[in-house]
C-alpha cells in the first residue's frame, strides 16, 4: 500500500496530552490494544468475565498499548452485546489500581445519556488515579431503546452531545465561566480533580450525529470502524484534509477489529462481523496496510476468537508486537 503521511501544512506531531494518549498514539505508527471482555462469547450477549483481571494484567505484561472498555448502560436484545457488564468508570477505577502502565480507553462513552458534570468528575478522577492513563472516546449513542429508560429523547442527541462535549472541556479550566443546557457556571465554583494535562483526551466515535468539519476540529482523535482498505484510506484522508483546512495539529485515527485467529498461520481473510477470520500472517499484512493508510491504533476484539484466549494473546504479542509496538 502507498504510505499516507499527514497532509502538507498540518503539524506532524500529535498534541501533547496525557501519558495514555501519547504512549498509545505515534504519528506514522500503528499500535495495538485489546478490548474487554477478553474472552469468546460469540453465541450469547453476556460474557462470563471469568479471570478478567488476570487477563487484563496479562495484556499489560505482554506489551499491548491499551485496554479498551465499552459503555453499554442497558442490555438491549436487538444490540446483542452487553460489553464488559460493569459500569465503565467503576471498572476503570478497578483497572487503574490493578495495572501500572497500560493506557485505559473507553470506546465509547454515550454522552447524551449522562450529565456531563458526572462524566467530567469521574473521568478526571480516573485520569488522576491512573497517573494520566485515560483515553476517553465519546459518542452520541446508537441504541434508541436506552433513551426511554432515562426519559430522554433519542432525536435531539446531536445537540446534547455537542453541549456535553463543551461542558466536559470547560471542566478542565480553573473556575470556568460558561452556560449551556446542562448548567451555568459563574466562576465561583470549581470541579476537582483536574485532568493530569488540564484537559482530557476526547476521541470522537463515528459520526456522533455531527458534521465532518466539527469532528475534525473538536476531537483529539477519531475512532472509526473497519472497512476495506481503499474505502478506509479515502475516509482517513478526507478527515485529515479537514484538519489541515483549519490548521490544526495532526490527530490519531483509531479503529476496532474483531478477529478469529486460525491455527494455519497463512489462512486467508474470511469476513466476520466487523473483522476477519484469518491466519496470523495475513493479519500482520492487513495491519501493515492499515498503518500505511494512516491508522494509528487498532483495538482488537476477541469475542469471536475460537482458540484459547491466553494462547491467542501470547501469539499476537510474540508475532505482531515486534512490528507494531
Amino acid at each position: 500500500m502507498t504510505s499516507h503521511m499527514a497532509p502538507q501544512g498540518i503539524h506532524n506531531a500529535f498534541p501533547t496530552l496525557n501519558r495514555g494518549y501519547n504512549n498509545s498514539f505515534k504519528p506514522g505508527r500503528l499500535s495495538l490494544g485489546i478490548t474487554v471482555p477478553i474472552e469468546n462469547y460469540s453465541t450469547h450477549a453476556v460474557p462470563c468475565m471469568n479471570e478478567h483481571l488476570k487477563r487484563a494484567q496479562l495484556v499489560e505484561q505482554l506489551g499491548f498499548s491499551t485496554l479498551w472498555i465499552r459503555d453499554v448502560p442497558f442490555n438491549v436484545p436487538s444490540f446483542g452485546d452487553a460489553g464488559q457488564i460493569f459500569d465503565p468508570f467503576v471498572y476503570l477505577g478497578l483497572l487503574s489500581g490493578q495495572t501500572e502502565t497500560i493506557s485505559l480507553g473507553v470506546a465509547s462513552l454515550v454522552l447524551p445519556l449522562r450529565h456531563p458534570a458526572h462524566v467530567a468528575k469521574a473521568a478526571a478522577s480516573i485520569d488522576a488515579l491512573s497517573g494520566g492513563r485515560l483515553i476517553l472516546g465519546v459518542a452520541s449513542g446508537d441504541r434508541p431503546d436506552e433513551y426511554p429508560a432515562l426519559n430522554l429523547q433519542f432525536e435531539n442527541r446531536s445537540e446534547r452531545f455537542r453541549e456535553s462535549f463543551e461542558y466536559i472541556q470547560q471542566m478542565g479550566h480553573n473556575r470556568p465561566v460558561f452556560k449551556n443546557r446542562y448548567g451555568s457556571l459563574d466562576g465561583q465554583v470549581d470541579m476537582l480533580p483536574k485532568p493530569t494535562a488540564d484537559q482530557l483526551p476526547l476521541l470522537i466515535t463515528g459520526g456522533s450525529q455531527q458534521t465532518p468539519d466539527w469532528i475534525a476540529q473538536n476531537g483529539h482523535g477519531w475512532i472509526t470502524y473497519p472497512r476495506n482498505i481503499i474505502t478506509q484510506a479515502t475516509i482517513i484522508d478526507s478527515w485529515r484534509s479537514r484538519i489541515k483546512a483549519y490548521g490544526g495539529f495532526n490527530k490519531p485515527a483509531v479503529q476496532s477489529l474483531y478477529i478469529d485467529i486460525m491455527d494455519d498461520p497463512n489462512a486467508p481473510l474470511e469476513p466476520i462481523h466487523l473483522g476477519y477470520r484469518l491466519g496470523i500472517n495475513p493479519l500482520k499484512s492487513h495491519l501493515k496496510d492499515l498503518q500505511s493508510i494512516g491508522i494509528n491504533h487498532v483495538a482488537i476484539n476477541l469475542r469471536f476468537n475460537q482458540a484459547d484466549t491466553e494462547t491467542t494473546l501470547k501469539r499476537l504479542a510474540d508475532e505482531l508486537l515486534p512490528d507494531f509496538a
